[in-house]
């Protein structure tokens, strides 16, 4: 089948546009978080592994992401299995920490286990398997499964709830009726990573159907996404697209590295009929110890606020260098003398500057960090080129930028 050329009519220029939502995202770690930012911005990429060759009607790759554009599945229910890895070192937990812009376990300031912003940064690395269901957009429930253990964050009409089984404890919130609580701080189903990847897609990008497969016992087109610019880190994305219904049921990422995938989420378990009403059900457990969201929000340390606030300052700035595939996000983080040091003290710069490549340039020194996919670099003035681009690539967009 003919690759299909992407244009600006079909999904349109990525406009750059970051939103930061996560609490205290400066107060860890900000040359590390960033890349968390700049992957959920620029898009996320991959490759799928066949599992199948059904025989099904050619398509196009344009009407392919039509009929994906078009799916409105409303009810489900399945397992999905989520693989992400990095490449960063395995420092007991630093790792979704940091790129969450979260606590690390053990943080006495952390607020509830059960607050949903905290909890689900864990599938930025590792393994895990997800039960999901959902019954149009007030209902929706996502468990993460754990060892003896079990979270959930469940969405019915006004209310949202937070569960870890493990502490036993619970966080509410509520939300206007009829608001779809589906979007999550971290992508977590095919659909989610899908979404993202999409959004990249221009005249950069090359698309095509490469065959069949077939995920959770349903038939599928492949379709395959990859740059056409060189210094990218991404090497192709592909996503299985369930035939029927349009819907997304598997998504593999693959650096332009090779090796392992960098992402692979994809449905081993999926129906499309309605849930149970009770799937829904929640009433905190006796003995739990209940957190309200206005509460948690009340509780945030003052200079927890304030690197926010410095942090929303510097993205107010924020600029794009560079297209497609090749765009490095680029803004102030105001922390002049390059990496931060730690709230409470320490040499959190050296710590961070251990992990980091030294690199120089017209643009003075700086260190960038690097994962499988988005690197940063941390200039010696405070600024951050972030994107899934290679390091020499990094340097170049800051030595544009001076």
């Amino acid at each position: 089948m003919a690759p299909y050329e992407a244009d600006d009519n079909t999904t349109g220029k990525q406009d750059g546009d970051l939103r930061v939502r996560r609490r205290r995202a400066a107060r860890y770690v900000v040359p590390v978080a960033v890349m968390g930012v700049a992957a959920a911005t620029i898009g996320l990429v991959p490759a799928l592994a066949d599992s199948g060759d059904p025989d099904l009607p050619e398509i196009t790759a344009q009407q392919l992401i039509e009929k994906i554009a078009r799916s409105d599945v409303q009810q489900l229910s399945g397992t999905v299995k989520i693989s992400t890895d990095l490449g960063l070192p395995d420092l007991g937990g630093l790792e979704s920490g940091l790129l969450s812009g979260g606590p690390a376990s053990g943080d006495d300031e952390a607020g509830s286990s059960a607050d949903p912003s905290a909890k689900l940064t864990e599938l930025v690395s590792g393994t895990h398997t997800l039960r999901v269901a959902a019954d149009g957009p007030d209902r929706q429930k996502l468990s993460l499964l754990e060892d003896a253990a079990e979270y959930s964050l469940i969405h019915d009409g006004k209310d949202v709830w937070g569960y870890d089984s493990r502490s036993n404890e619970v966080y509410h919130a509520t939300a206007p009726e009829g608001a779809d609580q589906s979007a999550k701080e971290v992508p977590a189903t095919p659909k989610d990573l899908t979404d993202q990847a999409l959004k990249a897609v221009d005249d950069t990008t090359s698309v095509t159907v490469d065959g069949t497969a077939q995920v959770a016992g349903r038939d599928a087109y492949r379709l395959v996404i990859k740059p056409k610019q060189s210094g990218s880190t991404v090497g192709a994305i592909s996503v299985a697209v369930d035939a029927k219904t349009g819907m997304p049921l598997k998504f593999t990422l693959t650096p332009a590295s090779g090796g392992a995938a960098v992402v692979d989420a994809g449905f081993t378990q999926v129906s499309f009929a309605k849930p149970a009403a009770s799937t829904f059900d929640f009433t905190p457990p006796e003995g739990a110890k209940v957190t309200e969201a206005d509460e948690t929000a009340a509780k945030a340390p003052e200079h927890g606020q304030k690197s926010e606030q410095e942090l929303a300052k510097g993205l107010e700035g924020l600029k794009v260098i560079g297209e497609g595939w090749n765009a490095v996000a680029t803004f102030d983080t105001g922390a002049r003398g390059g990496l931060p040091t730690a709230p409470a003290g320490g040499d959190l710069g050296g710590f961070l500057g251990s992990f980091g490549d030294q690199v120089k340039g017209d643009f003075g020194s700086g260190t960038v960090f690097k994962t499988r996919l988005v690197n940063a670099l941390i200039t010696e003035d405070g600024k951050v080129y972030a994107g899934a681009v290679t390091k020499d690539a990094l340097v170049k967009a800051a030595d544009a930028a001076k």
